[in-house]
Order: structure tokens, then sequence, then C-alpha cells
């Protein structure tokens, strides 16, 4: 078994070659670079949450003209803000951002606090993004750990696949002994490690011959064992899963003048009744929509 010492020396020699990878290919995405607060980076962070970062730029732009601070998004109202959501998936979202910005407002004068605790105390805020918000906005030295980053962690560093599911102490022991001492290089390690895992060292094909790694990866050198397998269940088509059919029913009423639909109009979007009727509930259990008394339905 391969101790901890070994990792971090292997981690040692490969931030040379990501650092440089970094500037010469980074994407350059709005909310990198230092060209935001620290509120533009939470957005961005909740945003690209199962989602990727190119789809999630339209939306990020339109919510940072729309509601640039905490107060703005604490002041919209619940229909804006699902409206504004759009398409991106995971709608409830939406709402949770509007809580945690009411929050910050009222407990943190309108500022993004500076601690995990108090970012994770925060309403829809979990470790990552906790964690990205200290790394990325606020430069602190903290492990920053989500799908791409685990990946890339053990593929290079410890050569083997990662399998998802939950991440392990171990894992998060590992990926705190490996990051750089200085702030500003651990920084710079979540950031490189995170869009390798985005561009390069991706799930199923990753880009061996043009990672900057290739030759310190360890997982190159044991012969890419595993490569592609998860524990994770075959995929369902998305098409006539709840989901699909929840986005059906918030398009027709994003899309209506009033944002009110009757029960007939809506009824309309999916010929399943039992399948429908139970979306709509569960909209209104989320708090994505209204049931009024006539069964006519709308955006709170």
């Amino acid at each position: 078994m391969t101790d901890q010492r070994t990792y971090v020396n292997r981690a040692e020699e490969m931030y040379e070659p990501l650092a440089s990878w970094w500037h010469e290919s980074a994407r350059d995405f709005p909310w990198r670079f230092g060209k935001t607060d620290a509120w533009g980076v939470l957005l961005s962070e909740v945003m690209s949450q199962q989602t990727p970062m190119t789809r999630v730029l339209p939306y990020w732009l339109n919510w940072m003209e729309l509601w640039p601070t905490p107060a703005d998004l604490a002041a919209a109202s619940a229909a804006e803000v699902i409206t504004a959501w759009g398409t991106l998936g995971y709608p409830r979202r939406a709402l949770r951002l509007r809580e945690c910005a009411q929050a910050i407002v009222s407990e943190h004068d309108g500022v993004v606090p500076h601690t995990y605790e108090q970012l994770v105390a925060l309403p829809g805020i979990g470790d990552y993004t906790a964690s990205a918000v200290l790394s990325f906005s606020y430069h602190e030295r903290i492990p920053v750990i989500d799908t791409n980053i685990r990946r890339v962690i053990s593929r290079a560093v410890k050569g083997e696949e990662s399998f998802g599911g939950s991440v392990s102490a171990n894992e998060r022991r590992i990926a705190t002994d490996i990051l750089p001492k200085n702030q500003e290089d651990s920084v710079l390690w979540n950031q490189s490690v995170m869009e390798l895992g985005a561009t390069i060292c991706t799930a199923k094909n990753p880009q061996c011959d043009a990672c900057p790694l290739r030759s310190q990866c360890a997982f190159a050198a044991a012969g890419w064992p595993d490569l592609g397998v998860k524990r994770t269940r075959p995929k369902q088509s998305f098409y006539g899963t709840n989901r699909y059919v929840r986005g059906l029913i918030l398009k027709a009423l994003r899309a209506h003048n009033n944002h009110h639909l009757t029960y007939d109009a809506v009824s309309s979007v999916w010929d399943d009744s039992v399948q429908l009727d139970a979306c709509i509930a569960s909209l209104d259990d989320d708090g994505l929509i209204v049931i009024h008394d006539d069964h006519s339905i709308a955006l709170p």
C-alpha cells in the first residue's frame, strides 16, 4: 500500500507543469482570474453543480446583471428567480440561492462570509461550495473536492480509477496532505486540477496525449486500470422522467405572460395525468409553484 508521503511527493512534482498548463490553457470564464467578487464565485459554483460551465455562462451573466449583490437577489420575487433560472435544471437551487442571499443580508450585512462554518450554515451551501468560495475568492488554503478533482487525484496521484460515490475520509485526507502549503499555490492547484478533470482527464475518454501530467501520471504508468468503470446504476433516459415533466410544467409557466395556467392548460403539456399530478404536487412541495383552489397553478 502506497504511503501518504509518496502521494505528497508525486503532487509536488506535478505543480509546475500544472501551473504552466493553467496559465496557457484555462478557459476564461468571467468568474475566474479575480474578475468577480465572492458573490459571483458562489453563484457560479451553485449553478455549475451537475451542469457544464459553458452552459452556465449565459445564465450567470444574466443573473449578475439582474442581481449583482446578495441584497439585489434577496429582494427579488420567487417568480422572478425561477423564471431567470430557465432550463438550467434542478430549479430548487434557484430558490435556495435566493434564501442564501436573504441570509447573507440578514446575518452578514450583505457580505459573503469569510469562514467555512458561516458559509456551510447558509441555505443550500455545502462543503464543496463553501470550500470553493474560500479558495477561489478569499484565497484560503483549503482542499476543494468535486468530481473532477477527485478523478484527477485518484488517477494521477494514486494510480487508480475514481468510482464516484461519497467522498471517503481517506480521499479527504489525501486531498489535504497534497495541497501546496503556500496559500496562492493552493488556489492555483485547486483551480488547475479541477480544470484538468473537466477538459482533459475526463471520465470516459481522457486526452492523455494532451495532458500536462502525462509523464508523472501514476494511472497511465499502471496501464489505465478499470478506465471508465463506475459504481453507479445504468443511466436512465431523461425523457419521460418526473424531472422531465416538472421541467415542462415550469417551462409552460415561465412562457405565460402572468406565469399562471389553468389546470386544462397545464394538462396539455403531458398526457399521463397521474404522473402530471404527481409532478405538480412535488413542485408545490418544493415551493416552486402555487396551486390555487380552482386547481390552476402559478409561479410563487
